[in-house]
């Protein structure tokens, strides 16, 4: 038997406790993802869910330490440039990538210290 991926359903991001109105300002308000409806029965567990086009997002609640990591999503933007103006705009502190061939990319960092990918295929 082998395993056959053939999509990605949602990804995950966890925020402290307490900050779901942080985490909306960031995600609905300046990324501009729409809050949608989260089961009745994990509705306990804190965060909410959110969806831009066919991506879901879901953020979580947890006891943690902001610290930086690697992990991330990556959002395929139509326009990496507008994408780039409007973050700087809003003073979100952008990171500059290792160029990969065919792409233009960068990243910043949400209030949590998750790091966020931006890109756009050339």
């Amino acid at each position: 038997m082998s395993i056959t991926i053939i999509g990605l359903d949602h990804i995950q991001i966890c925020v402290p406790i307490g900050e779901e109105s942080t985490a909306r300002h960031f995600y609905l308000d300046l990324l501009h993802f729409t809050e949608i409806e989260k089961p009745e029965n994990l509705k306990k567990n804190g965060g909410f869910w959110c969806k831009a086009d066919t991506i879901t997002v879901h953020i979580g609640v947890e006891k943690i330490e902001k610290s930086k990591s690697k992990r991330h999503p990556a959002f395929i933007v139509s326009d990496i440039q507008a994408t780039r103006r409007y973050l700087e705009e809003n003073d979100v502190p952008i990171k500059e990538e290792i160029p990969i061939p065919g792409v233009s990319r960068f990243s910043c960092f949400d209030p949590f210290l998750n790091r966020i990918e931006f890109l756009e295929y050339m």
